[in-house]
């Protein structure tokens, strides 16, 4: 099989370290960048493109590897490739679907706790020497249990669930908004309940993201979205950037509407300093947590990312179809 990887080498011999497939002649590494031009010239009778999830496959490069068979996404998510064409063309596209779904759940956690507790602010005190005044200012305005809160989840997916499951273990309310209800059974073992997208927003004093990006969630996050949260809610986005509307979180975070927001990701990436949740007012600013999108980095993901991707490289050399096929094939 001739494979194109749009990664890096070294990386790769790190989470896999006995993998032979990396140093074999049939693979090409390219950077994440790599223009079409590039992929073509290196290796024109691509069979495999192993591309990073937020990587761009498009249709012209899809057209130019005539022997393509399989674009496979080093991540979960794939919405930077023309699935469309490669179906049409009968290229499968695969993800690795739940390779990371328990390290993004702990992110969110994580981005949850620390907005509750601001932490990136009580850290810049301490380490100002103004620890007690900070300390008096919390225990005048208080601070927040996550166990008292009321948790709206917006997607119901292996990340989703795997959110459920650790603020069940906190004692929290969790509602949640998908396409189609889950069975009772995983209602009743992850302590959810389920509701219409309108009402979860009323009702939840923290709403998380985990839905994927499609034409449908694409900017869903808007000022329309925003003002159907509760006053003071926090919105948590370990989801992809391209469900907010920044322009519009930047306006609720500024009005108070909102009090604050957890972002390991944010739209476009790489975050540039032009981006209007990086051009806050001070005081806005303070109630913004970021993470640089590596929620799901973690070395257990990745290797049960990397050992499902050449699982299936060896299920198409065996005749057999690969899993995760996520565009209808």
């Amino acid at each position: 099989m001739k494979i194109c990887v749009l990664g890096d080498k070294a990386y790769y011999k790190r989470i896999l370290p006995d993998n032979t497939r990396v140093d074999s002649p049939d693979v090409v590494f390219l950077g994440r960048g790599a223009t079409n031009d590039e992929v073509v010239a290196a290796m024109p009778d691509t069979q495999i493109l192993i591309a990073d999830a937020i990587a761009t496959v498009d249709a012209d490069l899809i057209s130019r590897l005539p022997q393509l068979r399989l674009i496979q996404s080093e991540g979960v998510s794939y919405n930077s490739f023309d699935c469309a064409c490669a179906a049409e063309r009968g290229v499968f596209v695969c993800n690795n679907a739940g390779m990371n779904s328990g390290a993004v759940a702990e992110q969110t956690i994580l981005l949850m706790l620390g907005l509750l507790r601001s932490v990136a602010t009580s850290d810049a005190a301490v380490r100002q020497g103004r620890q007690m005044e900070v300390k008096m200012r919390f225990m005048r305005e208080g601070i927040t249990d996550l166990a008292d809160c009321t948790v709206g989840l917006v997607g119901m997916g292996a990340i989703g669930q795997a959110t459920a499951a650790r603020l069940h273990a906190f004692g929290c309310r969790v509602l949640y908004a998908n396409r189609s209800r889950k069975p009772a059974e995983l209602e009743e073992a992850l302590g959810i309940e389920h509701m219409g997208l309108d009402e979860l927003l009323a009702k939840s004093d923290i709403v998380s993201l985990h839905c994927a990006v499609t034409p449908e969630t694409c900017g869903m996050v808007d000022g329309d979205f925003l003002a159907k949260m509760r006053r003071g809610a926090y919105l948590v986005n370990t989801a992809r950037g391209q469900l907010v509307d920044n322009e519009a979180l930047a306006q609720a975070l500024e009005s108070g509407h909102l009090a604050g927001a957890g972002l390991d990701t944010v739209h476009p990436e790489p975050v540039e300093l032009s981006n209007p949740l990086l051009q806050l007012s001070p005081q806005a600013s303070q109630r913004v947590l970021f993470s640089p999108h590596l929620g799901g980095i973690t070395t257990g993901s990745m290797r049960r990312g990397q050992t499902h991707m050449w699982d299936n490289v060896a299920r198409l050399e065996a005749g057999e179809r690969p899993t995760c096929i996520v565009n209808g094939l």
